[in-house]
């Protein structure tokens, strides 16, 4: 087998920025650590942490 079957699947994260302005996070809209230029979905460290948890193996 290749690849766990526990891995999320979220692939790559975005490059993070040296200072503002930051993206919002798509969920909250609190400040990201991304550059607000990145084009795609951004969540801050919280959401982050929260979607790991819900897409964790229950195991």
């Amino acid at each position: 087998m290749s690849e766990d079957y526990c891995t999320s699947g979220a692939g790559p994260k975005p490059p993070a920025t040296d200072g503002p302005p930051y993206a919002e996070c798509v969920v909250c809209r609190e400040p990201t650590e991304y550059p607000e230029s990145y084009k795609g979905i951004t969540l801050c460290p919280v959401c982050e942490w929260q979607e790991a948890q819900r897409t964790a193996c229950s195991g």
